[in-house]
């Protein structure tokens, strides 16, 4: 169905498939993928991408792929394995809601350009994590530190989780299904710890003033 063309999407509530054709090269699968995604940037940027079929990559080109169409067009790479795709056909998964004092992973260190954090509950990250990265967690993000990479809260459907740092900058931002992104060119940075969570269907940031 797809062999006709370079590359080809297809849409669905959960998001968009890319399918590659077996029988190309991937120097012009890239440049066409390129071209496709810049042709309809407004429609793709900030998508969701749940899988890449078609032609097998190595792992380079692969993450080559997901890295373009990252910093390029904000798409947000939430492909799943086969493994983890059985099991949700088998079980519903339920939304984590441990966020006040559920399970955490603590992490000591600067989460790097291409590093991907993903927990089943709440992470504190002590460092900073770079732009390029990513971190994923079912319950709460705080990164004592500053953030400039990419962070989703509340992955599982939580949208009462939050996003915090002592300097909150990500490329992107998402709770729950709500996205948020920093406009182009920013150049203000905080002045203090702010906290990002969802207020009336949209995602705000605001200073983090704790009660006193």
């Amino acid at each position: 169905m797809y062999e006709e063309k370079f590359v080809a999407f297809k849409g669905s509530k959960e998001g968009i498939s890319i399918y590659l054709n077996r029988n190309s090269d991937y120097a012009n699968l890239k440049k066409q993928l390129i071209k496709k995604l810049e042709s309809a940037k407004q429609f793709f940027e900030g998508a969701k991408v749940i899988s890449i079929q078609g032609k097998v990559l190595s792992d380079e080109e692969k993450e080559e792929i997901k890295e373009i169409m990252y910093s390029k067009f904000g798409m947000v790479i939430v492909e799943k394995n086969e493994e983890i795709q059985r099991k949700e056909i088998q079980v519903t998964k339920e939304i984590f809601e441990g966020i006040e004092e559920g399970n955490t992973k603590f992490i000591r260190a600067t989460i790097r350009s291409g590093q991907r954090i993903q927990f089943e509950g709440n992470i504190i990250i002590i460092g900073d994590v770079n732009p390029g990265a990513q971190v994923m967690a079912e319950g709460n993000i705080l990164v004592m530190g500053a953030l400039r990479g990419f962070a989703h809260a509340g992955t599982s459907g939580n949208e009462r989780a939050f996003v915090a740092a002592f300097s909150l900058q990500p490329t992107l931002l998402r709770i729950g299904d709500m996205i948020a992104r920093s406009p182009d060119n920013e150049t203000i940075k905080p002045m203090g710890p702010e906290i990002a969570i969802i207020k009336n269907s949209v995602v705000i940031i605001e200073p983090y003033l704790p009660n006193k």
